[in-house]
């Protein structure tokens, strides 16, 4: 059995502090009120988003939508996995051009894994021999760490969960083992996180599912909370967030209630330092931004949309938090929005509802909520960005500065010392992924987010 969570919080597009705010932009869909169920940003460029019915949300919608220009033109499509039946579980892509997607029955479970390499126009089955166990293949969700290497996860056959992990696009695929499940444990779609080469994945029975190595070997973690989806623990649930290999919270949710009676009683905060291995005491949370939330990576930055209801009235809201979801502070209210994904802290995106293939659907963050003091007062910059070999930094400082380079992990790559208003630098030694470059002077101190191809 499997408990599909569909969650959805919603807000609005005003300013605050540091002028931060949103944009709205056109979704592209055709059909009206087409909400976004998760958007996944590759880069300040490109991202890409499932729909989802904004209202009949029983409707089974398998279409996508995806920029190329930071959103400033947005292209759907259908997600065709042979099946108008199969649900859409998660999307994961590397680049424009290239996506998977995780797909299951909502009653027999099932599904498989489905790739795009011609931006959506096509989509190939892949691994079409997993999956396939009957009453007990159950796939969670698909995510690739790059072009080549992925991990696809579902609920387990016998005493471990269903994984299998490829190195060359998903043509082939391995059978992975995993530590022994707790009795009676299973998955839930969609519960999972991912930072860099680490992936979690959550589990009915309050397990967390961690590799550090892109799915090559697997730890299984104890949690705070004893269910991630209240289908073993009714009165449990929750969902995982993590900005680094470290440091992740979890916000659980007590509920009263089964089905159509269930309703949220409390909620609790907890944080790791560790990449959960252990967890703090929880504390009471009230904010409204449980599950439409997301961390900017690599910071202590987290970023939400929510709602507050009383009686018949919504009151919907976005906010950020600089302290992991101890303290908040608004960034607009009035606006319905829901999911939310950010690639720095000047560059991110919330859900709404389309009007027409022109107006509406979706948001784009306008600010910067790191460092914001300096904005437009940038004293750095670095390009290409992306990079490949060289980047060049210039700076506005004529006296030395410092250079720290740091991967997702928090590992220290590159420390130098340099000085004068041009500098040419060597990445080609980095390995493709996400880095910040923090510059120190006297005066100032900016982080800028890199990509290495």
């Amino acid at each position: 059995m499997k408990k599909l969570l569909l969650i959805i919080c919603f807000i609005t597009a005003t300013s605050s502090t540091f002028a931060q705010s949103w944009v709205a932009q056109s979704s592209g869909f055709a059909s009206p009120s087409r909400g976004i169920s998760a958007f996944q940003v590759v880069d300040a460029n490109t991202v890409w988003a499932y729909a989802y019915d904004g209202v009949t949300t029983t409707n089974n919608i398998q279409e996508f939508t995806r920029t190329i220009n930071g959103g400033s033109n947005w292209t759907t499509g259908t997600i065709n996995v042979g099946n108008t039946a199969l649900v859409i579980g998660n999307l994961s892509a590397v680049n424009g051009t290239t996506a998977w997607v995780s797909a299951f029955d909502a009653t027999n479970g099932g599904g498989g894994v489905w790739k795009t390499s011609d931006a959506g126009v096509t989509w190939t089955h892949q691994n079409t021999a997993g999956f396939t166990t009957a009453n007990a293949s159950w796939i969670d969700g698909v995510h690739f760490f790059d072009a080549n290497i992925g991990v696809a996860f579902g609920d387990p056959l016998t005493t471990q969960f269903e994984v299998y992990r490829t190195t060359d696009g998903g043509t082939t695929w391995s059978t992975i083992t995993t530590p022994a499940i707790t009795a009676g444990d299973y998955g839930y779609s969609g519960s999972f996180a991912t930072v860099g080469n680490n992936m979690w994945f959550t589990t009915a029975k309050g397990k967390i599912y961690k590799t550090t190595d892109q799915g090559l070997t697997w730890t299984k973690l104890n949690s705070p909370i004893a269910d991630f989806g209240a289908g073993v623990t009714t009165t449990s649930s929750g969902k995982i967030f993590f900005s680094d290999a470290n440091n992740g919270i979890i916000i659980g949710s007590t509920i009263s209630g089964t089905g159509t009676t269930a309703t949220v009683t409390g909620r609790t905060l907890y944080k790791t330092t560790n990449g959960g291995t252990t967890w703090a005491t929880g504390v009471a949370y009230t904010q409204p931004y449980n599950y439409n939330l997301c961390y900017i990576p690599g910071t202590t930055t987290l970023v939400g949309t929510g709602v507050v209801t009383s009686g018949t009235t919504n009151t919907f809201s976005s906010a950020y938090s600089t302290n992991n979801g101890t303290s908040w502070t608004s960034i607009d209210s009035g606006t319905q929005r829901g999911a939310v994904a950010f690639f720095d802290g000047a560059t991110g995106w919330s859900g709404g509802f389309n009007s027409d293939p022109f107006t509406g659907g979706a948001f784009k963050f306008s600010g910067n909520l790191i460092n914001p003091t300096f904005d437009g007062n940038k004293s750095f910059n670095i390009s290409p960005n992306p990079a490949n070999t060289l980047v060049s930094i210039s700076s506005t400082l004529v006296d030395s500065y410092k250079l720290k380079v740091v991967d997702l992990t928090g590992k220290v790559i590159i420390e130098k010392e340099l000085i004068g208003v041009q500098n040419t630098l060597d990445v080609s030694a980095l390995t493709s992924g996400m880095y910040f470059f923090t510059f120190t002077s006297d005066t100032k101190s900016e982080t800028i987010k890199i990509i290495k191809n």
